[in-house]
């Protein structure tokens, strides 16, 4: 995977000629008119969590340099796979664009017997969007902590355990909750919700204790005091939180896990369309502004090609299916 996050060179500008020129070639965009009217993005999830805010951010941006509305629609449901199915199964003319996550190219399949899609078949990525690590996180008033390692032993002296919650049974804080425990050998119950939006208030209200969440959807519980950042999932400490340490840092080994988004469209989607989509991306995620604006929301923009897309997540499977091998999860 190659990110990209400099001006334009000279054979990008050529590479969009051709594209410009491809559109040409094609009967139904003969005119040059794509877009000429609305377009939606699917968000697979609630509105407020990671996913839907970091895509909102694309959108606006978007919609300024294609000259025409992105609208987005959250349909949540079946661990995201409801509203990419959607995509999956739309018409293939760049009018409904997925954000798709590590979930829909790299675990679901694992933990789902009977997927709607497939999505190497189905889907293509025009690319990359963002990743983002997974942040550890207690409510500042229930769980009385200043560390991991104090809140490791603070949960291993409660005799029925913790509880984790996550936006829902195979996401990524989901596995990653899972594999917090059979860390630490922590005895922790999950609790799924439909989003972070719904996992938020019952920590706060002290229902859960604990999760290893998305930290573009604590960020500003995390700012505003609300929430204690006990570690992150990063390979190296993130930029916008310099004190917080990395898992390794803090005692616990073997645990890089980020999580990441990328634009989908239907298999089928003239590749006129995949590839201006890719080098839109490119000059959005050129601008420091965004760069900055992602970094405060919790994430981190990225770029790539599609054919990069697709070999990154072909390597995410095989470490994603290790994972869900490691946690006993099976497909239900």
């Amino acid at each position: 995977m190659t990110v990209h996050r400099h001006s334009l060179t000279r054979r990008t500008l050529l590479r969009g000629a051709a594209a410009t020129a491809a559109f040409g070639a094609t009967p139904a965009f003969a005119q040059g008119h794509w877009p000429d009217r609305q377009i939606r993005v699917i968000v697979p999830y609630p509105a407020g969590g990671s996913t839907d805010v970091l895509f909102r951010i694309l959108a606006e941006t978007l919609k300024d340099r294609l000259g025409h509305p992105v609208v987005v629609e959250n349909k949540p449901g079946a661990s995201g796979n409801i509203g990419i199915d959607m995509v999956a199964k739309s018409t293939p003319d760049g009018y409904t664009i997925g954000a798709a996550t590590v979930g829909h190219f790299s675990i679901n399949q694992f933990l789902i017997a009977k997927m709607p899609f497939v999505a190497d078949k189905d889907l293509v990525a025009p690319t990359l969007a963002y990743e983002m690590p997974n942040v550890a996180v207690v409510a500042a008033d229930h769980v009385k902590v200043k560390t991991l390692a104090e809140f490791i032993a603070f949960a291993k002296a409660r005799p029925n355990g913790i509880s984790i919650g996550s936006p829902g049974p195979g996401t990524s804080p989901h596995l990653s909750g899972v594999l917090f425990a059979a860390r630490t050998g922590v005895n922790a119950v999950h609790v799924p919700f439909r989003g972070a939006a719904q996992t938020i208030p019952a920590m706060l209200a002290g229902d859960v204790t604990f999760a290893v969440d998305n930290l573009a959807s604590y960020m500003s519980q995390i700012e505003s005091g609300k929430m204690l950042a006990l570690a992150v999932t990063s390979g190296k400490r993130w930029p916008t939180l310099p004190n917080v340490p990395t898992m390794a840092e803090a005692g616990v080994q073997d645990f890089v896990v980020t999580s990441w988004g990328a634009y989908v469209l239907p298999a089928g989607t003239p590749q006129a369309i995949v590839d201006r989509i890719s080098t839109v991306h490119k000059e959005i995620a050129a601008d420091p502004a965004m760069q900055k604006r992602f970094l405060a929301a919790g994430g981190q923009i990225l770029t790539s090609t599609p054919a990069e897309a697709k070999a990154f997540a072909a390597k995410e499977t095989k470490m994603w299916q290790e994972m869900v091998k490691i946690s006993g999860l099976t497909p239900q």
